[in-house]
């Protein structure tokens, strides 16, 4: 057995079942030897498209996802997928063939590529090693939640191993998108043995060479300082500030993933309502409190009830300009706090009065106990109520104006728990931000397809709010959604709903189009047993297209929406109304439907209602191969979100 062929029995013996990639010479054997030991390979058409379905595989089916590629050029057509990836902490390994003579044409500092994106990079530098250092990256990508290129020198590939790897196993393997079982942190090795054990391999010169890293030296790694248990002192603080809070509301993001039962939980013992950052949408579906996306896609009432606040959590979440609107959406007497593993990310995005270094789901336990142990003392008096139904002490919105803090249920009745009503689930008797009335306007006005506008569709266009909605209604509640990046993204995000967390995979965090294809077909193969919808602009969409082939020789039934205006909408939208030239961004139109059939998908174009009667024909048909909806949207104006972006550029 070579070094190659180590490499891959180690992975798959670590519980690695799929990996995405490009097959050239450096890494035909390790590829193979991946095959070998029963890993499924899934060759893409461009590693560009691999890297995206690899990440896309591991954050909608709570593995490492893995991704194989050709030294230097089959890595650089890769970049923009990795950094996705690495910007986006999602654990992946990046297996790439490297040539280490600089007067070779492959030659390029496959470190420095990976340093400058986010990425770990990390060496494989003898047959001796070769199967401790592959342990040392997978543990580092599942336990640290990095991305990592596992550099594999071609002189070292070729080496035969001293003595075949003993397989590596895990009794308990850690999901990435539930809680593991207490009490393992989130930044420590599973307790069963691993052989070989990444902790047995020294930090030294050999195993760390130049521009590449210490596994100890990383953050959140096996080994490093740090731990995922918060301080007592920082828990008490937090529990007697969310004892205090009248208006809480949480807002949780990537890193609060595989805690909806602490949040809820906890939220339900303070009154607080329910919010994400876009990539966490659908964690908290099925709760009467959830407000959906805090943000620039945020509904009117989320955006109402968010800026009301009197004390914003985010949990394993940013608290960014894109899900604070640049900050609009905290109240000026708001206190807004964080809750992170990463010591680095409190506070870096703006002023809070509170950070607390800590796993996600362990500090909102340890915050419910502190709450349910100090009783009444950290809650504060209930609210004084008017004879509306209203909160009477009044807060200031956004705008500096006064609004009631809570309203109520527009019926004139008593803004009171009743448990006749089911919108009263999870009111606390001593207040918080929760009431009956509330409940029902959550009910009745939280969705962006409740919310009445004027159909901006004809003379062969249909408006993307009145497509999504009936896309919405035809498919199937099972689904998982990926988005691409443009100006029609806000409506297949917002207008489109999700079973939960894992029924949406939102890859932009280098906001990167022509990623969106290639996303939904990791999602598809991590999620066989939900419908997979890719939503794509006309731009991202031609970027992508040779990931088509990939989607029908997979025998994927998958549906791709194309919302064609015949541009790149944000680019129009910012710079037409300025009097700038639209030459470079606009585009004749093309027969993307068409294409589609070329590759061997089914295709209906979409230009009003009557169109989409195609689509439910394929929905109750046996949907043999791909949908590609085709849809001639409106473009007469930018979407909702897209001026607070640019105020961020």
């Amino acid at each position: 057995m070579n070094v190659a062929e180590a490499v891959g029995r180690v992975l798959a013996s670590l519980g690695v079942d799929t990996a995405f990639g490009v097959v050239g010479s450096g890494n035909f054997h390790v590829t193979n030897a991946l095959i070998e030991h029963g890993v499924r390979f899934v060759a893409a058409r461009h590693e560009g498209g691999a890297a995206t379905m690899a990440d896309a595989y591991a954050r909608t089916g709570g593995r490492v996802g893995v991704l194989s590629v050709h030294q230097g050029p089959g890595l650089t057509n890769a970049m923009t997928g990795i950094t996705e990836a690495a910007k986006s902490r999602t654990p992946l390994i990046v297996l790439a063939a490297e040539v280490t003579e600089p007067r070779s044409n492959f030659f390029v500092d496959q470190a420095a590529l990976a340093t400058a994106v986010g990425a770990v990079p990390l060496r494989i530098t003898s047959a001796e090693t070769a199967a401790a250092q592959t342990a040392q990256a997978f543990h580092l990508a599942r336990d640290g939640r990095r991305t990592v290129l596992l550099n594999l020198p071609l002189e070292v590939q070729s080496r035969p191993v001293p003595t075949p790897p003993a397989p590596v196993s895990l009794a308990s393997p850690v999901s990435l998108t539930s809680p593991p079982p207490a009490p393992i942190s989130q930044a420590s090795s599973p307790s069963v043995p691993v052989s070989p054990s990444p902790s047995s391999v020294p930090a030294s010169p050999a195993s760390a060479p130049s521009g590449h890293v210490a596994l100890a030296s990383v953050p959140g790694s096996p080994g490093s300082p740090g731990s995922s248990e918060p301080e007592a002192r920082e828990v008490a603080r937090l529990a007697e500030l969310l004892g205090a809070a009248r208006r809480p509301v949480f807002v949780a993001g990537r890193g609060a993933r595989a805690a909806k039962q602490e949040l809820e939980e906890l939220a339900e013992r303070i009154g607080a309502l329910l919010a994400t950052s876009a990539v966490a949408k659908g964690l908290f579906r099925g709760s009467p409190w959830d407000l959906d996306v805090s943000g620039g896609f945020a509904s009117p009432l989320t955006a109402e009830l968010v800026r009301g606040a009197d004390v914003i959590v985010g949990w394993g979440c940013a608290l960014n300009m894109w899900t604070m609107r640049q900050g609009t959406l905290i109240g000026p007497e708001a206190k807004v706090v964080q809750v992170d593993l990463d010591a680095d990310a409190l506070g870096a995005h703006r002023p809070i009065h509170l950070g607390v270094v800590g796993d996600v789901a362990l500090t909102a336990r340890s915050v419910t106990a502190l709450l349910a142990e100090g009783g009444d003392d950290l809650r504060p008096a209930p609210a004084v109520r008017d004879g509306s139904g209203g909160e009477a002490p009044a807060v200031r919105d956004g705008s500096g104006g006064e609004a009631p803090a809570v309203r109520d249920n527009g019926l004139g009745e008593p803004d009171v728990p009743d448990g006749s009503d089911p919108g009263a689930r999870g009111v606390p008797e001593g207040g918080g931000y929760r009431s009956v009335g509330l409940a029902g306007r959550i009910a009745r006005e939280n969705r962006w397809r409740d919310v009445p506008y004027d159909d901006e569709g004809g003379e062969g266009r249909i408006d993307p709010r009145t497509l999504t909605i009936e896309l919405d209604d035809l498919l199937p509640a099972e689904r998982v959604v990926s988005v691409d990046s443009g100006n029609f993204m806000g409506y297949p995000s917002m207008f489109l709903d999700v079973p939960d967390e894992r029924g949406f995979c939102f890859t932009q965090a280098f906001q990167s189009i022509g990623l969106g294809l290639a996303t939904a077909i990791g999602a598809a193969l991590a999620q066989p047993d939900r419908l997979a919808v890719a939503a794509l602009g006309d731009g991202g969409a031609l970027m992508g297209v040779a990931e088509l082939e990939t989607v029908v020789r997979l025998g994927l039934a998958m549906v791709i929406v194309v919302y064609d205006d015949e541009g790149y909408g944000a680019e129009v939208h910012h710079f037409g109304p300025d009097g700038h030239s639209l030459d470079t961004v606009t585009f004749p139109p093309v027969d993307i439907a068409a294409i589609a059939r070329g590759f061997g998908c089914e295709a209906v174009t979409v230009r009003d209602r009557a169109d989409l009667a195609a689509v439910a024909g394929w929905l109750d048909g046996p949907r043999r191969r791909p949908l590609l909806i085709h849809a001639k949207v409106s473009g007469a104006r930018g979407s909702w979100w897209l001026e607070e972006a640019f105020r961020g550029h």
